[in-house]
């Protein structure tokens, strides 16, 4: 594995950005290496400026469900692009993307289309406080909501992975306004709202943990945060910008059958580019300006480039068949990977849902924040060093899910197990 041109970029950019990255996990501190440089993507392979090839289970942090470079979502970009890269005024695009977002996830009765999955849940959260009139928000250890402040608290993804607790510049009186519970504690929910239900805007929660490794709810869970927000009349928010269009077409909502007032979007609704959105009721989204008086705005919302990419993806996994697809591939990788762990006598468990999944390197079972941190990361920078060493780029954290896309297949798979057989060997 050659790393010169990787090496001489590293030096390069640490001098000019903090930590030599723009997003703390690319650093890959937590697996004890430097990072290395991408420079293109095709299918289920990406390569280093370096000429290394990797199949890559990362696929952008979840966006690539139909692989790198997908054909059609690249065609309908460069059609997009030779008619202008951004208006700042209203485009058809918008209104129909919009239309489709509600058709695939009914409780969508109207969106507001932001560029990220940041903005989507900060953006949620100001109209939770904005529609109810309160101030405290309830989220759940370990859940990820973007770098908002008030939502750094106890937080997965990247703080999880270097270890961060809390974020200086965030003030103490923001933060006092958050509170974190453990997931899949409903007792520890009813216990806060039993003294201080009145005061809770909202509670905010991914559906499916995925930025504490993959947790899922526990029977019964999501429907008592329901239940409990019913009784209170306080907004139910539903964090999908991974989960949705990447557990289901209409995201994890739809196999739990729990409905939530707002659902944030992100990832995958973008096609590979920057698009995010957040949306729910009409009584409740018509709080937003210029319907109402909650202000958000954005200059590049709903841009046409990422709503022709978003339109033509979520064309693409509109068909029949697709995630029944995705359900097999990752149901392969996953039991794969298990035998080969099991029959190397590593200690290890691992949650899967859909085609999102991870193996926690303990014996677990992990089922939240308290029990994922108990993971051996040493055991895991080992594991990740090898698998790269051997083509297969899985995400440089403990706490971060393995995603599959459409384009990976049998031979891809064959590949990985068969380094894993000797990767788990140096674990």
């Amino acid at each position: 594995m050659k790393d010169d041109r990787s090496r001489e970029l590293w030096q390069r950019a640490q001098k000019v950005m903090p930590g030599g990255v723009n997003s703390p996990v690319r650093a890959m501190s937590a697996v004890g290496r430097e990072p290395i440089f991408i420079r293109s993507a095709r299918g289920c392979h990406i390569e280093d400026v370096d000429g290394n090839r990797y199949i890559d289970y990362v696929g952008s942090w979840g966006p690539m469900i139909l692989g790198h470079a997908n054909e059609d979502v690249v065609a309908a970009v460069k059609k997009a692009a030779e008619r202008g890269t951004s208006f700042g005024a209203p485009t058809e695009a918008e209104v129909t993307f919009a239309e489709m977002l509600g058709r695939l996830m009914p409780n969508l009765e109207q969106v507001r289309l932001v560029s990220s999955g940041t903005e989507a849940t900060m953006s949620a959260l100001r109209l939770a406080r904005g529609y109810t009139g309160r101030d405290l928000i309830v989220k759940f250890d370990g859940c990820y909501h973007g770098h908002g402040d008030g939502l750094l608290v106890a937080a997965g993804s990247g703080l999880a992975t270097l270890g961060i607790p809390s974020c200086p510049g965030v003030p103490d009186e923001i933060a006092e306004l958050s509170v974190s519970l453990p997931y899949n504690d409903l007792a520890a929910v009813e216990k806060l709202f039993h003294e201080k239900g009145e005061q809770v805007a909202a509670v905010i929660i991914e559906p499916v943990a995925g930025n504490m490794g993959v947790v899922p709810p526990a029977p019964g869970y999501l429907q008592g945060l329901r239940d409990i927000c019913d009784e209170y009349n306080t907004l139910l928010i539903f964090d999908e910008v991974i989960t949705g269009f990447r557990v289901a077409l209409g995201g994890a909502q739809s196999i739990y059958e729990v409905t939530p007032d707002l659902t944030t979007l992100g990832k995958i609704i973008g096609g590979g580019l920057p698009l995010g959105a957040y949306g729910g009721k009409t009584e409740i989204m018509s709080k937003v300006a210029p319907s109402g008086p909650v202000y958000q705005a954005g200059t590049l919302s709903g841009n046409p480039l990422a709503t022709a990419a978003g339109l033509r993806a979520l064309d693409l996994l509109d068909v029949a068949g697709v995630y029944e697809r995705l359900e097999e591939l990752a149901a392969r990788l996953f039991d794969g990977l298990g035998q080969v762990f099991s029959e190397a006598k590593l200690p290890h468990c691992g949650n899967r849902v859909g085609s999102m999944f991870c193996y926690f390197f303990q014996k677990g079972p992990v089922t939240d924040y308290a029990s994922a941190s108990q993971s051996d990361n040493q055991a895991f920078a080992r594991w990740h060093n090898a698998m790269l060493a051997r083509g297969i780029y899985l995400a440089p954290s403990q706490y971060e899910c393995t995603f599959m896309s459409l384009a990976h297949d049998g031979d891809a798979i064959d590949q990985t197990l068969s380094a894993a057989a000797e990767a788990v060997k140096e674990v």
